[in-house]
């Protein structure tokens, strides 16, 4: 409230000035007993705390000149900052509206009007006007950007490339393009062309050789197609670029050792991947392994070992299912219950955690909801994880 207030004060000046200047300029009475009235009335609205009411009347009365042209920008650019897009976008259009605009003058208004649109989720407007900017010779690197960003928001992810190759011509940034070819890959392969989505994977890691989400889509794509080795080299490339998702692709490694008969090679990949990356998922996996070939004793001494290694309660309860089936009722009935207090712990925790913003979920998402960064969001590891 006091911003606004003090920025209307150099506002009311301004106009008592031109109405001082109007008595003795103007003849047309009427004209002068209305401006001098309105000023009062504006006045009295400032007075008075109504910030709200006075600036409409003081804007009414300011006349677009040389002098008032950052006047107008920095009120609408303050309404913006506190939410009144409306009005905000009313001064920017009335100034833009203005022949008497320098060049410069005009790309400002020009470029607040935008982040109005921007600010009110009216993205096609604000691509328009940040476009017609570009196409003014403004400053193209800030534009750009928004435009990154307005095409992101639209999933538009080929002029999202397009924008992101022209930024980098201007200035040395780290944008994830190679995430926007992953957008483009997961659309074809939905669509069930196989050709696109493998040439979108190759522009994926042509970009960024360690994305690891481009490693998972192609072993998805492989196994797609029967071509079950392949698959498994991209899923085993994806672990050793990033290990946070191995429990994303644990289960698809599994089917694609199946079809290939590979059970055993299976199991001892596993093996080298527990001593390099302790997981609790690799210890289930492994422990369901040892039970079927060696019996419920050789299970639980094999994931006693590890679960100091790799704590969590996803291996507790896992635990407790294999006693359920060897011990007498009374002590089953005490398991039972512990069983079902951890399966409600765990039902209420995320398992996936963004590591810049700490947005939390239970669902994979690329890009962080919260913060937009791309490839942040990582399976919770811990007591509560994998």
């Amino acid at each position: 409230m006091w911003e606004l207030l003090l920025l209307l004060l150099p506002v009311a000046a301004a106009c008592g000035w031109y109405a001082a200047y109007k008595h003795y300029s103007v003849r047309d009475e009427d004209v002068e007993d209305r401006f001098t009235r309105d000023y009062l009335v504006g006045l009295n609205y400032l007075i008075n705390e109504q910030p709200d009411k006075a600036v409409d009347v003081f804007i009414k009365m300011l006349e677009v000149n040389s002098d008032t042209v950052e006047t107008h920008l920095a009120l609408g650019s303050l309404f913006r900052r506190r939410g009144e897009v409306d009005r905000a976008t009313r001064i920017h259009q009335n100034l833009i509206a203005r022949p008497q605009l320098t060049k410069e003058q005009r790309l400002h208004a020009l470029f607040e009007l935008g982040e109005d649109y921007l600010r009110a989720g009216m993205l096609d407007r604000a691509e328009r006007v940040f476009l017609e900017i570009i196409e003014l010779d403004g400053e193209t690197t800030t534009s750009f950007n928004r435009l990154l960003h307005i095409y992101q928001q639209q999933k538009d992810w080929r002029q999202a490339i397009a924008i992101a190759d022209k930024i980098r011509i201007h200035e040395n940034v780290n944008i994830p393009v190679a995430y926007y070819y992953c957008e483009l890959a997961e659309a074809a392969r939905a669509a069930g062309e196989v050709d696109k989505t493998r040439d979108f994977l190759k522009l994926a890691l042509a970009e960024d050789k360690t994305c690891v989400r481009a490693n998972i889509l192609l072993g998805r794509l492989n196994a797609d197609v029967g071509a079950y080795q392949d698959a498994i080299d991209a899923y085993q490339k994806a672990i050793e670029q990033d290990p946070d998702y191995i429990s994303e692709v644990l289960s698809q490694l599994r089917e694609c050792y199946r079809r290939l008969d590979q059970d055993g090679e299976f199991m001892q990949y596993l093996y080298r991947c527990l001593a390099l990356h302790p997981r609790i998922s690799i210890v289930l996996i492994l422990s369901n392994y040892i039970r079927s070939q060696k019996g419920d004793v050789a299970a639980i001494e094999f994931i006693t070992e590890h679960i100091y290694r790799c704590l969590s309660l996803r291996g507790v309860a896992y635990l407790v299912d294999i006693y359920l089936d060897n011990v007498d009722l009374k002590t089953k009935s005490k398991l039972l219950l512990l069983k079902e207090f951890i399966a409600k712990l765990l039902h209420s925790k995320p398992v996936y955690r963004c590591v810049h913003c700490g947005f939390a979920g239970k669902q994979l998402y690329w890009q962080c909801p919260s913060c937009k960064r791309w490839g942040a969001i990582k399976p919770i590891h811990g007591m509560e994880g994998d």
